[in-house]
């Protein structure tokens, strides 16, 4: 794979389809805002194992006039979702009605995007792809269907429509097979007709809330109603070359702007040498320690996230704490998630960075029967617990593994890029950011060459330091015998994500990446 090159911009996400669609808008006249709200609605639709309209999103967005801000298109659990609820669990469930306990962000992020002066196209426009792949089918991929082959068994079992939808011959469709959601097509008309707000105070609010309580979820019409996006001001650090952004608590922004803030200080000459990936999965530990005693809800954590990014003392400080030949005892407790990264640069000058997920692949494993809304299962993450990290309360936000990647170079370059993949989110943003800003790798090269993962992530159990092959024979011994947990898994997998990015070059045209380990596809205009 090559980095693709535009002049007028450009679009990239984990399923060319989706990548085609925000291309489409862009060439129509749109945004990279509306783009990748074409983006967004299609992947709900052609990747719905991994991302749903009835999930949470992020954005951060970079303004042609220079200005950087966010959007958190997050849930809290329902007025309903207390400890009384789950009386005799000794944890959430990760599938079903209980599992459903939070409200879904995703559109109300849409709203929130749409909402500036520079958006102008149509809703009717930006929902045109999405709703013809729903009506008219798509093919299911490799990946989809070993997914939904995979995961049947807990599946189709659960209340709703999921075996209906994802089944409609009582087998798992196979690769190739087309997937028909007419459900979800109409609940997409009915937003274009009455508008993204009907998702929450509306005539599909009250589909959603009744479905869901039929169901036996908590979350209510109350619990929709009182939803809104928020626009926290996103958290950002400067590094040699380059201001990074990402987005601030329930999110782990904060710990993927550690991860290179802290490599910032280590010496490195040679991408993917032992200082390279040594140094940043020592920083990976220094931050996810910080990240998992104090990210989560804002309200509930007094921790000035923004103040230690902004203190090259203190950063100074946790950089020391790390040995450059020896590794930090592990393993710490991973998180899951499964999510899709993708973005868009215009010709104005605006660069998007966007990230929305149902958590596990099919969320909660509850498709709503009269809207076929995959419903996600992130509240699945809470404590049930009285106090502490994490634990559960109502209207309390989630911890989220999403966070999308925004850099901003001193030469005039704009970058955004991110990956999915739950713990491995924040370490895959730093191998390719490294290696393409630090290094100087090609775009493309960045994110194809192998890389590597500590801890847990999507579809995996350990936490051992993982690694794909491809690398210098030596790097694999020297990290053993430094102390990391080597593990090789074979060739290029999905267990490391699925990456992507876009540049906005400082002459005003485009260069972006897309990752060969999954579906996706780069979309020039």
């Amino acid at each position: 794979m090559k980095t693709v090159t535009a002049a007028n911009g450009i679009v990239t996400a984990p399923h060319f389809l989706a990548a085609q669609a925000g291309r489409d808008v862009l060439a129509d006249g749109g945004n990279a805002i509306e783009a990748c709200v074409a983006v967004a609605a299609t992947l709900a639709v052609v990747y719905p194992h991994m991302t749903g309209i009835g999930g949470d999103g992020f954005w951060v967005i970079r303004e042609p006039d220079g200005r950087v801000h966010s959007i958190h298109g997050v849930g809290g659990a329902a007025a309903k979702a207390d400890l009384s609820l789950y009386t005799g669990l000794a944890a959430v469930p990760t599938r079903g009605p209980l599992a459903a306990n939070t409200v879904a962000g995703t559109i109300s992020g849409w709203g929130a995007a749409l909402a500036g002066e520079s958006c102008t196209l149509p809703l009717e426009r930006l929902l045109r792809d999405a709703i013809t792949h729903a009506e008219m089918g798509v093919s299911v991929t490799a990946g989809g269907a070993a997914i939904a082959a995979t995961k049947g068994a807990e599946l189709r079992g659960q209340p709703g429509a999921w075996a209906q939808v994802f089944e409609p011959e009582g087998k798992p469709l196979e690769e190739g097979e087309v997937l028909l959601q007419p459900l979800l097509a109409a609940t997409l008309r009915k937003l274009v007709a009455n508008g993204l707000d009907d998702y929450y105070r509306g005539e599909l609010a009250a589909s959603i809330a009744q479905d869901l309580a039929a169901l036996g979820s908590p979350v209510s019409l109350a619990d929709l109603e009182a939803h809104a996006a928020t626009r926290p001001d996103p958290l950002h650090t400067v590094i040699a070359g380059a201001t990074l952004y990402n987005a601030t608590p329930p999110t782990q922004g904060f710990a993927a702007l550690m991860i290179l803030a802290l490599f910032d200080r280590l010496a490195a000459d040679v991408p993917d040498g032992f200082d390279h990936v040594h140094g940043l999965v020592e920083a990976t530990k220094q931050a996810f320690l910080l990240r998992d005693v104090h990210v989560g809800d804002p309200a509930y954590t007094d921790f000035d996230f923004q103040g230690l990014l902004s203190d090259p003392a203190g950063l100074d400080d946790l950089a020391e704490r790390i040995d450059p030949a020896k590794a930090l005892p592990w393993p710490q407790p991973s998180q899951w998630g499964d999510t899709c990264w993708f973005g868009a640069a215009d010709s104005e000058g605006r660069v998007v960075s966007c990230i929305q997920s149902t958590y596990f692949e099919f969320g909660s494993g509850l498709v709503l029967p009269q809207t076929g809304i995959t419903w996600q299962n992130r509240g699945s993450s809470f404590r049930l617990a009285q106090t502490g990290w994490n634990a559960l309360l109502p209207g309390r936000k989630p911890f989220h593994t999403l966070n999308p990647a925004l850099a901003v170079f001193d030469d005039g370059r704009v970058m955004a890029y991110g990956t999915m993949g739950g713990e491995g989110q924040p370490q895959t943003q730093a191998a390719l950011f490294s290696r393409y800003a630090r290094f100087g790798v090609d775009l493309q090269d960045a994110i194809s060459a192998p890389r590597w993962l500590l801890g847990r992530t999507w579809g995996d159990q350990s936490t051992t330091l993982k690694l794909e092959d491809g690398f210098d024979e030596t790097l694999y011994t020297q990290l053993a015998e430094a102390g990391h947990d080597v593990e090789r898994v074979g060739p290029l997998t999905a267990t490391m994500g699925h990456a992507g990015a876009v540049v906005r070059m400082v002459d005003g045209s485009f260069e972006g990446a897309t990752d060969p380990r999954s579906d996706g596809g780069v979309s020039p205009w």
